[in-house]
C-alpha cells in the first residue's frame, strides 16, 4: 500500500514508519519542518510538505493514497492551556480524511488515548463506544468524540479504525511522561506518587505500539477500536520507586490536594487509576507485545540522559 501518514517523525510515528516499509509497504509522511523532512527521507519515506492546517494538503494526500494513518496531535500547545485548539484542529484533519476516503473502502488508522475511560476499573475496546459516555477530563472527552467521528464512518465505505494507546508509549529516546516524572523527581529532590501509589497505568512498548498500528492498517475491520496496550496496569507507586533507585532520592506520597503543586501539568493525571486491558485486541489480531516492560524499561536509565517533556 501507498500509505499517507500524519505524526510520522513523531515518538509513535518514527517507530511507525520503519514497520511499514519493512512490511513492503510505501509510506508519505506529512512534515512541517526541515529536520521532519529529513528524518522521514533518512528512512526511507517519502515527504508531503505541510501541516494539520493545510486540510487541502490533506485531502489530496489522503485522497491519493491506499490508506492513511493520523497520529499527529498539537500535544506542544495541548499541554500549555490550548487543549482545546489541539483537539479542534485534531476534529477538522479527521472530517477531512473522512471526505477524502469517502466510498474507497480505504483504510484509515487514528490514535486515540485509554486514560479516562473507565476510572477505576479496567478499560476494554468496548468502552467508550457511544457519545454519552461518561469520561472525568476534558482532554478524553474530546479525543473520544473524534473516535467515535472516525469510527462512524464505517457506513461511508471507509474501513475506520481506532487504535487507543495508553498514556505511556515507553521506549529508548522516550520524552513523554516518563521522562517528565524522572525531571519533577530530580527538580524536587524526591520521586513521588499520589496518595498510597496503587493508582494504575497502563503501558506499552513503542515498537510493540507500532506493531499494532500495522496490524490496524492492514487487517482491521470497518469501525474497529483496538487497544495497544502491553500491561494492564502499572502502580505509580512502582514507578515512582525505580525513579528514586535510579535518582539515590527518597520516594514519598504526595497528598491530593498538592498533586498541582508538585507535579505541574502533571498534577491531575498522576493519581488517575486507569487500568486496560488489550484482550479483544490480541483475540481478533493475534497481536502478542514482545518487549520490554515499563518498569524493565524505566530501570534501564533510557529516561534519565533525555530532558523532560
Amino acid at each position: 500500500m501507498r500509505v499517507f501518514m500524519t505524526g510520522a517523525s513523531g515518538w509513535i510515528g518514527s517507530a511507525v514508519v520503519p514497520e511499514l516499509i519493512d512490511a513492503g509497504h510505501q509510506v508519505v509522511g506529512l512534515a512541517r519542518s526541515d529536520a521532519s523532512a529529513e528524518a522521514l527521507t533518512a528512512v526511507g519515506a517519502e515527504v508531503r510538505r505541510g501541516d494539520l492546517d493545510d486540510l487541502g494538503t490533506l485531502h489530496d494526500a489522503a485522497a491519493g493514497a491506499d490508506g492513511v494513518i493520523h497520529l499527529a496531535f498539537k500535544h506542544d500547545i495541548a499541554f500549555s492551556g490550548g487543549f482545546q485548539g489541539a483537539a479542534e484542529s485534531d476534529r477538522r484533519a479527521v472530517e477531512t480524511f473522512g471526505e477524502a476516503l469517502a466510498g474507497s473502502g480505504k483504510p484509515f488508522v487514528i490514535a486515540s488515548g485509554t486514560l479516562g475511560l473507565a476510572p477505576g476499573r479496567v478499560a476494554t475496546e468496548r468502552d467508550g463506544l457511544s457519545p454519552d459516555w461518561p469520561v472525568p477530563f476534558e482532554a478524553a472527552r474530546a479525543r473520544l468524540a473524534t473516535a467515535l467521528l472516525t469510527v462512524g464512518l464505517a457506513p461511508r465505505n471507509v474501513r475506520s479504525s481506532v487504535v487507543r494507546f495508553p498514556p505511556t508509549v515507553h521506549g529508548e529516546g522516550d520524552h513523554g511522561f516518563m521522562a517528565a516524572l524522572v525531571g519533577i523527581a530530580r527538580d524536587k529532590g524526591v520521586s513521588g506518587y499520589i496518595g498510597d501509589g496503587a493508582n494504575r497505568w497502563p503501558a506499552v512498548h513503542r515498537a510493540d505500539a507500532a506493531h499494532l498500528v500495522r496490524l490496524a492498517l492492514e487487517d482491521a475491520p470497518a469501525g474497529s477500536t483496538l487497544h495497544a496496550v502491553g500491561e494492564e496496569g502499572v502502580p505509580l507507586r512502582e514507578v515512582a520507586d525505580t525513579i528514586g533507585r535510579r535518582l539515590g532520592l527518597p520516594v514519598a506520597s504526595v497528598a491530593p490536594e498538592d498533586a498541582d503543586a508538585h507535579f505541574g501539568w502533571l498534577g491531575g493525571l498522576v493519581g488517575v487509576d486507569g487500568p486496560a486491558s488489550s484482550a479483544l485486541t490480541r483475540a481478533s489480531f493475534g497481536w502478542q507485545p514482545t518487549h520490554p516492560g515499563l518498569i524493565e524499561d524505566l530501570a534501564k536509565g533510557h529516561y534519565f540522559d533525555a530532558p523532560s517533556a
